[in-house]
């Protein structure tokens, strides 16, 4: 990548340009009137998706939302047991609200700006994926300076899955802004270690990744996992001030959940019976299970060139390819847990792998483009603009032309037309 050049203006125009094409992108559409008549959307500038009603998952995030917004937050302890009330006579599993934090956020957005709940939760969806796009702009620019980090942002602008979360009320887009930032902070301590200022923040991401979602344990499995290779592959140094903020972090978010939840006992019986009720759930049964390699066959269903140019990068790699084995790393044991989590597989729930995914498939545009000589340059950025309009394609025949929501086989090879 330290091959490939761009002028000061040049790149400074283009990270602009494609930042706020991925901000645009991830706004509800803008919408007219004339003469005063229905609102009409501006597709042809703005595609919107095909599924407009309200998810499962949606309606019951907006009870959350709504109970919190009547009766305070010191009343949560009363809406976790009505959860385990209500759980516990089901046969199916619904979602608890001790994923707090995307609730809390969802309740702020409406007492600050009036929207109704569905509506806040799905502007919160909205916000924090533009954040994960500025946080990968940033992140790429650490790993492998600014050339990177505009190929990345470039990329990450259109990726379909970032794209698909934006345009619902759903967590997975939130939860990929704290899994991401708690990658990016891990870096930066291994990079700067004893600087108690990325020690705090990481700490304070740890604790809030906990807050938002149970799919926390995999990620920090997968940063125990990056810390552990570190022995060998030097990405920086470990100190134990960060071993015990490695610790410290997600117990914190532990004990904020206990208080939460009224009680340690309530906190387990919640994801007692979200575990057991999930494994009886025909719809998980029919759609959460597969083999090992299921994310990697949905991932090649979405975004194939970025999938195939990331396993190349994959092939290439050796012990000089810090930030590279970096990322790899934390995608192969976070995918190792993932894909063994019974009926519980789900495209959704990958979305933090992609900003690491393009990073690695960038990194073998430009060792491919360095391939042209003095034409480097030339090359990439053709390369990386027609992986741009792909990957904005596949989201308009996923999302916009098919009706879709869960990001499952089934749906994903009926969107493409190979199943009928």
């Amino acid at each position: 990548m330290k091959a490939l050049q761009l002028r000061v203006n040049s790149y400074v125009i283009a990270l602009s340009a494609v930042i706020a094409l991925g901000v645009f992108l991830r706004l509800p559409a803008p919408s007219f009137s004339i003469n005063g008549g229905p609102l009409h959307t501006v597709e042809f500038l703005h595609p919107q998706p095909k599924m407009t009603g309200v998810g499962f998952d949606e309606g019951l995030y907006r009870s959350y939302v709504n109970a919190l917004s009547a009766s305070g937050l010191l009343s949560y302890p009363d809406i976790v047991e009505d959860y385990i009330h209500v759980q516990a006579q089901m046969d199916k599993a619904i979602l608890p609200p001790v994923r707090f934090l995307y609730i809390f956020t969802a309740y702020l957005w409406h007492s600050c700006f009036g929207a109704e709940a569905l509506a806040s939760l799905a502007q919160v969806a909205s916000f924090f994926s533009i954040l994960t796009l500025l946080l990968s702009t940033v992140f790429a620019w650490r790993l492998g300076g600014r050339i990177a980090s505009l190929g990345v942002t470039a990329l990450m602008s259109v990726a379909p899955t970032q794209l698909h979360m934006s345009q619902h009320a759903l967590i997975d887009g939130f939860f990929a802004f704290w899994a991401l930032l708690c990658l990016w902070l891990l870096w930066e301590n291994l990079r700067a270690p004893g600087n108690w200022r990325w020690l705090v923040a990481y700490a304070l991401a740890l604790a809030l990744l906990v807050l938002t979602k149970e799919n926390s344990f995999f990620v920090w499995c997968a940063l125990v996992a990056v810390i552990i290779a570190n022995r060998w592959l030097q990405f920086g140094a470990v100190r134990r001030d960060l071993l015990l903020v490695t610790i410290a972090g997600p117990l914190l978010g532990v004990v904020v959940l206990v208080f939460l939840a009224g009680g340690l006992d309530n906190l387990i019986a919640v994801y007692r019976l979200l575990v057991s009720k999930a494994s009886e759930m025909p719809y998980a049964i029919l759609t959460g299970d597969g083999p090992w390699h299921r994310y990697l066959v949905d991932l090649m269903l979405v975004s194939p060139l970025i999938v195939l140019l990331a396993l190349g990068t994959i092939f290439r790699l050796d012990r000089t390819k810090k930030p590279e084995l970096y990322l790899s790393i934390f995608i192969a044991i976070s995918y190792l847990i993932m894909c063994n989590v019974k009926y519980g597989m789900n495209l959704r729930y990958a979305n933090m792998w992609d900003m690491p995914l393009r990073f690695l498939a960038f990194t073998q545009i430009a060792a491919l483009a360095a391939l042209a000589q003095r034409y480097r340059t030339l090359v990439a950025v053709i390369v990386v603009i027609a992986l741009m309009g792909i990957e904005f394609r596949q989201y308009l025949i996923l999302a916009v032309q098919y009706p879709l929501y869960e990001l499952i086989s089934h749906d994903l090879l009926q969107a493409l037309k190979i199943l009928k």
